[in-house]
């Protein structure tokens, strides 16, 4: 108290400086830690975020949290006066039933999240009431395990899609469907393909530049950008691809590789863009994920600011 009297302020968890931005600057929590403490804290305090995006915590999927632990996270999150961007859920992460059993299928890259396909509708009504626990409006999913000829198979999954998307909206949900190397929707061009295809406004893109790059869509942005319908845009992870020095693309920080994130946040400026952009790290070329995270966090922090969307 005599400190206080005498005019030293003290530090308040969670109350650091936020940046400003007329998009929602965000990053994926398990990108910096398991410990959901500690990646909202770096969040908040470190990169002046206001926004999370959920995808694991406490290395457990977010669709497979208890009670107590989902609990346990919103105390975390009003400590750190944080809000969900959306639940990134693994939602159709799936090999799709009848085709030829896709090569990416099983390889762990799941965050935590082991599910079959008769599981689905089970993870969509729990992304649901999830997305409602974390007061948020948006479902993230997948457009299945990429198959080599995925034509025989495109009209049942579209309509797949369609329907889990008709099914969110029931509950005021929108359905944000990520462009995903290794699924069946992986550039910007295969998006716009999918977009136009379910015309339902209740299906929207989680726009991914570095997926298209991965998947050799090295002209993502902006010539596949430039087909996309500007406004089923309502999501954006951020990160970067290049060819290293044996030819092979692999994952970059932000401000390094084939996106020019800069002229990206311009864009989305130009559209009047006002939903999240949200940092998916994927390199690990600092070591740790986190500290890998807080490179790329500078060069996308910096992008931002070099686009005039961003001011601290």
């Amino acid at each position: 108290m005599g400190a206080a009297a005498a005019g030293t302020a003290l530090p308040m968890v969670g109350w650091a400086a936020r940046v400003q931005s007329p998009f929602r600057v965000s990053v994926i929590n398990d990108e910096i830690s398991p410990d959901f403490d500690h990646a909202c804290s770096v969040a908040a305090n470190d990169f002046g975020m206001s926004w999370i995006e959920l995808r694991s915590m406490w290395h457990k999927n977010v669709t497979d949290l208890s009670g107590d632990q989902i609990a346990e996270s919103k105390k975390i999150l009003a400590k750190y006066n944080l809000r969900v961007t959306d639940i990134a859920s693994p939602l159709f992460k799936v090999n799709w039933p009848g085709a030829p059993k896709s090569i990416y299928g099983g390889n762990g890259d799941n965050f935590g999240a082991q599910d079959t396909f008769k599981q689905q509708d089970e993870i969509l009504e729990r992304c649901i009431a999830l997305a409602k626990e974390f007061g948020t409006g948006k479902v993230r999913c997948f457009d299945f395990w990429r198959i080599d000829d995925v034509a025989p198979y495109r009209q049942a999954i579209d309509e797949k899609l369609r329907t889990a998307a008709e099914t969110c909206s029931k509950h005021g949900i929108l359905l944000v469907l990520e462009n995903e190397f290794e699924c069946n929707t992986a550039t910007g061009r295969e998006a716009a393909r999918l977009l136009n295809a379910v015309k339902t406004p209740h299906l929207a893109l989680n726009w991914d530049a570095g997926n298209a790059v991965m998947r050799g869509e090295l002209d993502a942005f902006p010539a596949a950008w430039d087909l996309l319908p500007k406004d089923r845009i309502h999501h954006c992870h951020c990160k970067n691809a290049i060819k290293n020095d044996q030819g092979k693309i692999v994952w970059a920080p932000v401000d390094q590789g084939y996106i020019d994130w800069t002229a990206q946040f311009r864009a989305f400026k130009k559209i009047g863009y006002r939903e999240a952009v949200s940092l998916e790290t994927h390199w690990r070329g600092g070591g740790t994920a986190e500290q890998s995270t807080r490179i790329s966090w500078a060069g996308m922090e910096k992008d931002l600011k070099a686009a005039g969307a961003l001011e601290a």
